[in-house]
């Protein structure tokens, strides 16, 4: 089948070279993201395959259709960024990667928060101007502290685990609390605002939906306990930005990890390192000594490329054929997910 690689990325093509050479799908790698503006490039091929950042509104899908496209393949989990009912609508098929590896995504929460709690950047930093003082590096034991977990799925699952092996003690709020964890781990759940008022460490790890949208507002940030760091490699939209600015510049909140940003469209996985980064509430995020940024790349592993590639390609061969499609997304998945207990 033909297919139209939007966004395509160094990383992206040598997994997907990879995994092609026995399917032998032809594969145009394409730089631009997909947006209304580029969806004119899919002309000629049956399916796009397409990734977090770009847009694939009605009106994009709309001019995929014309081009005779029937397939949008995500390589990706998360599909918010996708207009499912117009999708529906048109007849096009949306398949996703559901799972990739919830280990990629769990470590580098662990990556982030061990980072900021022992001043690695500060410290690495200090010694390369031959500065070893050690004023202004004091950490704290992981041991004993209390992480609280939103969203006990399958990486919330294995974050936990991972947190327990440091002797943290684990509490969690899922509206689907997994009975396993209560025996493996002793995860206690919780309602969200004692998680806000007693967690040590708040780490993010649910799906961006109307329920979730700002989920961590200025409301939530003030109750948080006092110095408590907040992992986030889910979905930027679930904080609000500009009310963390305001407990971070307060220091009600220790420090802060970020994976995603809820404005990253448009600057993530792009080089502007030659431009004036024009987000004034990232650039601003980005002065603060503790908060670390990464674009996006908690999943970025080989393991997780791999899987990436070996679904999304799966998923298209399926389509083409007419096998069930086990990945697809479906318009009642749109629907507002059940309500948390805040």
């Amino acid at each position: 089948m033909k297919i139209a690689f939007f966004d395509a990325h160094h990383y992206d093509r040598k997994s997907f070279e990879a995994q092609n050479q026995t399917i032998q799908h032809d594969i145009t790698f394409l730089e631009p993201r997909l947006t209304h503006n580029t969806a004119m490039l899919a002309k000629g091929h049956t399916a796009v395959c397409s990734f977090v950042n770009d847009t694939v509104d009605k009106e994009t899908l709309q001019i995929l259709k014309e081009c005779s496209v029937k397939l949008v393949a995500l390589r990706s989990a998360g599909y918010n960024h996708v207009d499912l009912k117009a999708a529906a609508e048109l007849g096009i098929k949306i398949v996703r990667v559901p799972e990739y590896s919830p280990f990629a995504v769990a470590e580098h929460s662990v990556a982030l928060l061990l980072a900021l709690n022992r001043k690695i950047f500060r410290a690495y930093n200090r010694v390369r101007d031959w500065n070893f003082s050690l004023d202004g590096l004091v950490g704290f034991d992981l041991h004993g502290k209390t992480v609280g977990i939103i969203g006990t799925g399958r990486i919330g699952k294995v974050a936990a685990r991972i947190f327990r092996g440091f002797g943290c003690h684990i509490i969690a709020h899922d509206v689907k609390p997994d009975q396993e964890l209560v025996f493996e781990l002793g995860v206690e759940y919780l309602p969200l605002q004692t998680l806000y008022s007693t967690s040590d460490i708040l780490c993010l790890y649910v799906p961006l939906t109307p329920e979730t949208h700002h989920l961590i507002n200025a409301e939530a940030l003030s109750a948080m306990k006092k110095g408590a760091i907040l992992i986030n490699t889910s979905r930027g939209a679930l904080i609000d930005s500009p009310a963390l600015i305001e407990v971070l510049k307060t220091g009600q909140l220790g420090a802060a990890g970020l994976d995603v940003y809820e404005e990253e469209e448009g600057v993530f996985f792009q080089d502007l390192s030659n431009r004036v980064l024009q987000d004034d509430v990232l650039a601003r995020l980005l002065t603060f000594p503790n908060v670390i940024v990464t674009s996006h790349q908690a999943f970025l592993t080989q393991e997780a490329l791999q899987n990436i590639a070996q679904t999304t390609l799966q998923n298209i061969s399926d389509f083409e054929n007419a096998k069930p499609l086990l990945n697809e997304v479906h318009i009642d998945q749109v629907q507002p997910a059940p309500r948390l207990n805040r």
